[in-house]
């Protein structure tokens, strides 16, 4: 029993211990203490109480003590409590030291804590990279297609880079200058034969305003001609008209047959009035004899002009029938 009970009492000293050497760091303090970082233990303390690492506030502080960055420890924990990568911040205060870059630890934590890469900010600004625009095609004034491909050159600009544009704006705004500078030349030959005309007229616009970059050069890789835009737009212009034309041609037709159509239903309609009117001859005939105006050789006489004129007619036109309409059909 006696044996347990001092297991058990080392073992509850070393968790105490354990418990005191995670919230009292000694062997940081000391490599702080001869790394020449004037901090306190009841700082580190706090640091643990506060969740902030101190071995990561400590190392920090250490490197930027070592490059001869003046920053304090509770810089260093506002900014990691505000969500900061503090070693990337400190890197990047000593690489622009080092590049004699100008960059505070108030705009470097601004840059972080705005979601961009102060360290890959700061490597951008020593070593400008390059962007690769997208295909741009452009219409010259002749008509003709070209497909130009752009090399943005750039170099971050610290002080932009807090409310500036990114790489998309660069490259909109290089897409546009390639298209007013294509779509200003009287020639496509002319930017073929001489494509740097672009990335002069589009330098010269100051693409790089309010943007984190700035541009060092842009450079024409590739131009290539495309399809006759030009022609494409005749051929679908003739096209619309003919097509209209035809419409209008389909729509006189259409009048002239219903006008043709109401011509005949009226010459139709004149043949029934004629035969309506010679169904009322023999009345009348009938009336005049009736009423004594008529007598039978006079009756005769009309029925030989009849006769006669039938025949006349008859020989003049045999495909036509005699026009007497008293005369009985054979």
């Amino acid at each position: 029993m006696e044996n347990l009970s001092v297991l058990f009492l080392i073992a509850g000293a070393l968790i105490l211990l354990m418990i005191f050497l995670y919230f009292v760091p000694i062997s940081l303090w000391i490599t702080a203490q001869f790394s020449n970082v004037r901090v306190g233990l009841l700082e580190l303390v706090f640091m643990r109480i506060r969740k902030v690492p101190p071995s990561l506030i400590v190392n920090s502080m250490i490197n930027a003590t070592k490059a001869g960055i003046a920053v304090t420890t509770s810089e260093l924990e506002t900014h990691y409590l505000a969500g900061g990568n503090v070693p990337n911040v400190i890197k990047a205060l000593i690489s622009a030291d080092k590049a004699n870059i100008p960059l505070s630890f108030k705009q470097a934590t601004a840059i972080d804590l705005a979601g961009r890469d102060v360290f890959e900010a700061v490597t951008t600004s020593v070593n400008p990279k390059v962007i690769n625009t997208p295909n741009v095609a452009a219409v010259a004034q002749d008509g003709i297609q070209l497909i130009a491909k752009a090399r943005v050159t750039v170099r971050a600009n610290i002080m932009q880079l807090v409310g500036g544009a990114g790489e998309e704006t660069i490259l909109a705004r290089v897409g546009e200058g390639i298209v007013t500078s294509i779509g200003s030349s009287a020639s496509h030959k002319g930017v073929l034969e001489n494509p740097d005309m672009i990335s002069k007229l589009v330098l010269q616009k100051g693409l790089d305003a309010g943007t984190a970059y700035e541009i060092l050069s842009i450079d024409i890789a590739d131009v290539d001609v495309g399809e006759n835009i030009g022609a494409k737009l005749q051929i679908d212009q003739a096209n619309a008209d003919l097509k209209v034309a035809e419409a209008r041609a389909e729509e006189r037709r259409a009048m002239a047959v219903a006008e043709e159509q109401e011509m005949k239903a009226r010459a139709q309609a004149a043949r029934a009035n004629v035969i309506q009117a010679e169904v009322e001859i023999p009345q009348a005939i009938a009336a005049a004899f009736r009423g004594g105006n008529l007598g039978i050789m006079d009756y005769y006489k009309m029925q030989n002009i009849q006769s006669d004129t039938d025949m006349r007619n008859s020989i003049a036109n045999p495909n036509q029938g005699s026009t007497n309409p008293n005369k009985p059909k054979e």
